[in-house]
């Protein structure tokens, strides 16, 4: 088998476990701490891969438009998060009109890491060390459920799109562009 999947309970449930030892980060424990159903994805990650998203779709054998990668850019000087399907690329124009900015563009990756608390590959939009603005490409909304990084690479958590932008507070826009 491929990967490791680990299924949380939905919230009323009584039994509510934190997942497999050894896959807690902090975008799992606020999942855990708030209750969300979600399934844990875990692969073996390829360290000469240098497209994290498209590795793990074709790792868990999913759909690229169901897998999203996170993404960390600047809007008009500050720092934002922008989730988008592995099988496209962030429109950097949207993202600005989406945050009422002028002008956007991919953020420094070390800086990334650093407000984020995430590695490069394994950012998550969840549990963040700071809480940026975050926008959600709009073809999330039209799925039962998504996949996003779970905080470290081959890692990855499944959740209900109105989960994410729930928890992230996120704006919903087409960013995406194919």
């Amino acid at each position: 088998m491929p990967f490791r999947q680990s299924r949380c309970p939905p919230a009323d449930s009584e039994f509510y476990p934190f997942g497999v030892a050894g896959q807690g980060t902090p975008a799992t424990a606020l999942l855990a701490r708030q209750k969300v159903a979600h399934t844990v994805h875990e692969y073996a990650h390829d360290p000469r891969s240098d497209s994290y998203g498209t590795e793990a779709a074709s790792a868990l054998e999913i759909n690229p438009d169901q897998c999203f990668k996170t993404l960390v850019a600047e809007v008009d000087g500050t720092l934002a998060v922008a989730v988008v399907p592995v099988s496209g690329s962030l429109d950097l124009k949207a993202l600005a009109a989406a945050l009422r900015g002028k002008r956007a563009a991919m953020a420094d990756p070390s800086l990334a890491e650093r407000t984020t608390g995430y590695v490069r590959g394994g950012i998550s939009p969840l549990g963040q060390r700071k809480r940026l603005p975050t926008v959600v490409d709009g073809s999330a909304v039209d799925l039962p459920t998504m996949y996003v990084s779970a905080g470290r690479r081959g890692l990855e958590v499944e959740l209900a799109p109105a989960d994410l932008i729930r928890l992230t507070g996120a704006t919903v826009a087409r960013i995406a562009a194919h």
